[in-house]
């Protein structure tokens, strides 16, 4: 249940740690536009609401770490424009004071491609792939998958992983245009240009990663631009192989809560296994003077979301 902003307060007690959260700046320093349902984009104040976060982050003097859920720069960037405005959007979160943890979104890849990306991104990633874990705490993991491992966009046009991805659309959407789901039906409507998949040897490595945390006795986050619940986000948003990653998720009991950008609205939910599933609310679709970002106080048998503007706060308890 979300809780209005504000009001979720644990008291008398210390979090573990605390960590900024913010979404889908998308940046560009074109006019205001439209996406394609006709919902209003502020291009140029969306980094305002970046400044404000690191600013709030900063004079609270609390947090450990921020994580940023991608799509940095947007894709009506005018592409001779794309490098700066990535280097600009990375220069406000380098205001933090401290560690940023990123990861790649759609827009993203639209703009630079896997190799001058990552490296602006400072993603610890192999061979252009994007997923990495960090544990801020003994008891605490969080694991940052890579959403556009499989993807149409971002690899060369030859790369396996585009024509894995092209194969797959192929065989999914029947439309001339991906990125058009008309004629599909539920769940597959997922099955879209701007999202993606994650492969198999980044499934060999998650299985790997919970495995280890559950020996070590650690509870997981796990982090994703692409939604992993349908009840927290539109069919169109969601992961091509959500439910293989959530198959592989509900094998291990160390996992807490998902966490995602991508489906602008933002929402909420808890899935058969007690996963809780939070899709942040775009820093993009905030109206001038408006902001979407909060930061997330973790204790040992839960997470609280402190959301300012129109990012929602909700608290997350942990099954025992």
């Amino acid at each position: 249940m979300f809780i209005e902003n504000g009001s979720v307060i644990t008291p008398g007690r210390k979090p573990l740690f605390s960590f900024g959260v913010i979404s889908d700046v998308q940046y560009a320093d074109i006019p205001d536009g439209r996406s394609f349902l006709g919902v209003p984009r502020y291009y140029r104040h969306s980094i305002l609401v970046l400044e404000r976060a690191v600013q709030k982050w900063n004079n609270s003097q609390k947090l450990n770490f921020a994580i940023n859920f991608g799509d940095i720069v947007d894709g009506f960037c005018p592409k001779d424009q794309s490098l700066d405005s990535v280097k600009k959007v990375t220069a406000e979160f380098e205001k933090f004071n401290g560690p940023v943890y990123h990861m790649i979104g759609n827009h993203c890849l639209y703009n630079l491609p896997r190799r001058e990306l990552l490296p602006l991104l400072k993603i610890p990633g192999h061979n252009g792939f994007a997923y990495y874990d960090f544990s801020p705490i003994p008891t605490y993991r969080f694991v940052v998958l890579d959403a556009y491992d499989i993807s149409a966009i971002g690899w060369p046009h030859d790369h396996p992983n585009t024509l894995k991805a092209l194969k797959l659309l192929n065989e999914k959407n029947p439309n001339t245009d991906k990125n058009s789901p008309v004629g599909l039906t539920g769940t597959e409507r997922r099955f879209l240009m701007f999202n993606g998949a994650v492969g198999s040897e980044q499934l060999e490595w998650l299985d790997h990663v919970l495995q280890e945390a559950t020996n070590l006795k650690q509870k997981v986050v796990i982090c994703c631009h692409l939604p992993l619940d349908p009840g927290a986000s539109t069919t169109e948003a969601l992961l091509w192989n959500y439910d293989e990653v959530m198959d592989l998720i509900h094998r291990y009991k160390c996992v807490k809560v998902c966490l995602a950008g991508h489906d602008h609205k933002g929402s909420y939910s808890v899935d058969s296994h007690r996963v809780h599933h939070r899709v942040f609310e775009a820093a993009l679709e905030c109206p001038p003077g408006s902001n979407a970002f909060g930061y997330i106080d973790v204790y040992d048998d839960r997470i609280s979301l402190l959301g300012t503007g129109r990012m929602q706060s909700n608290e997350m308890i942990f099954d025992s």
